[in-house]
């Protein structure tokens, strides 16, 4: 099993940055593809971006595309979302998750999931 966690989050005006950590324990941490996704109030959660267990492979949501990057470090256990030039409309809950498959896009795909930091923009 792995415990995910999440930090990171904030409020930001439109335009600016955040990066978003997410910092794994219970297990070999190189074993899993990672994933974030996101969920606005009244809305379904949605893929945002994924990497491989090595990170020499990305998946990126068309909404985020150009603008996310998603790494990992995985001496340190922790997989990262760099969100630039941040629009009102990401503003979310952000959750990381992990599964043995690389380069999943549906939520119902991953097993382990974190609890979720807040990203408001405000414009």
């Amino acid at each position: 099993q792995v415990q995910l966690v999440e930090s990171g989050g904030g409020l930001v005006q439109a335009g600016g940055s955040l990066r978003l950590s997410c910092a794994a324990s219970g297990t070999t941490f190189s074993s899993y593809g990672m994933g974030w996704f996101r969920q606005a109030p009244g809305k379904e959660r949605e893929f945002v971006a994924a990497i491989t267990m090595s990170g020499g492979s990305t998946y990126y949501a068309d909404s985020v595309k150009g603008r996310f990057t998603i790494s990992r470090d995985n001496a340190k256990k922790t997989v990262y979302l760099q969100m630039d030039s941040l629009k009102p409309e990401d503003t979310a809950v952000y959750y990381c998750a992990a599964d043995y498959r690389p380069l999943l896009s549906k939520p119902t795909q991953y097993d382990y999931w974190g609890q979720g930091t807040q990203v408001t923009v405000s414009s």
